[in-house]
């Protein structure tokens, strides 16, 4: 018995032992050389701090109102103005990120875990398992990712946590498909055959060795992915089934905004662009991280 377990010992210390994608770390100086990559960090960071900070940017409440103020153009005492309740636009705009980030940072965590571990059974099992799980995936991208969003949040009612759900399961079928396609082509390569034939179970192979290497691409999948899960985040709150009244968010603040556009152009216009802000931010980010850790792009090492 105990030499059966030193064997085992021994064999998966073997399996441990194989060479894994360092490239990614000597790739990560690269950064600073990256200008697309920078921008989009400076302007995410930006964002993130202003959000984050709201109160010490700003002392107004966002749910104030005053009735003596309403519709305030852009000025020294009101930077963005004021909507029809007088309540000013700035703070509501500073604090409706919060809520825009967070859930769209939620969102994709959830679909890039759910769907990372369903892609990865599904491409590295295969037969009739892969099959099974494929065509569920099939089945739910038959939907559009919106359609899929919405039913779910009437489902789960309006809210934060029901808008981050709903938004994080409509992403899991792509997310799924892509890392399958990935843990597919990762298989066949040559130290995850190693790993197979020195006997490592399909959970160790998967977890030490295959999904490590698929890491980069997961991460790059997840940045990317913030830009859709923001606007979902943005259109579920437009139609109502977001946050509710009076809690600022940027979707809702652009649906308060909508009615007003002739007269108060600010208030649709400045959630409007700070929402494509971020997604250009995170775009960028995404762009930038691919060219730096997919090996097969042309950027050199020094």
């Amino acid at each position: 018995m105990a030499s059966e377990i030193q064997t085992d010992m021994s064999s998966n210390e073997a399996i441990d032992a194989l060479p894994q994608r360092a490239f990614i770390w000597r790739r990560l100086p690269l950064i600073w050389r990256h200008s697309s990559l920078l921008i989009g960090g400076i302007i995410l960071i930006i964002l993130i701090i202003l959000t984050v900070g709201a109160p010490i940017f700003t002392s107004s409440d966002p749910t104030a109102q005053d009735p003596n103020s309403p519709f305030l153009a852009p000025a020294a005492g009101h930077v963005m103005g004021t909507d029809a309740l007088g309540r000013s636009l700035f703070a509501r705009v500073l604090y409706g990120g919060r809520w825009t980030i967070a859930g769209s940072i939620a969102a994709i965590t959830i679909a890039t875990l759910v769907g990372t571990l369903i892609g990865l059974v599904a491409g590295y099992v295969g037969g009739l398992i892969d099959a099974a799980i494929m065509r569920g995936i099939d089945l739910l991208l038959a939907f559009p990712g919106i359609l899929f969003a919405l039913a779910l949040a009437t489902i789960t009612g309006p809210g934060l946590t029901g808008m981050t759900i709903a938004i994080g399961v409509s992403l899991i079928p792509g997310t799924a498909r892509i890392v399958r396609g990935l843990a597919l082509q990762g298989r066949s390569l040559g130290y995850i055959e190693a790993a197979h034939s020195l006997g490592g179970s399909s959970w160790h192979i998967i977890w030490r060795h295959l999904l490590p290497n698929l890491l980069p691409q997961v991460v790059v999948l997840a940045t990317t992915g913030l830009g859709i899960a923001s606007l979902s985040v943005a259109t579920l709150g437009f139609l109502g089934l977001g946050l509710q009244p009076p809690t600022p968010e940027w979707g809702a603040i652009i649906n308060d905004g909508r009615e007003y556009v002739t007269i108060a152009w600010w208030i649709t216009f400045f959630p409007g662009m700070a929402m494509s802000l971020y997604v250009i931010a995170v775009n960028l980010v995404g762009d930038g991280l691919r060219e730096i850790l997919d090996p097969t792009l042309s950027i050199g090492l020094k």
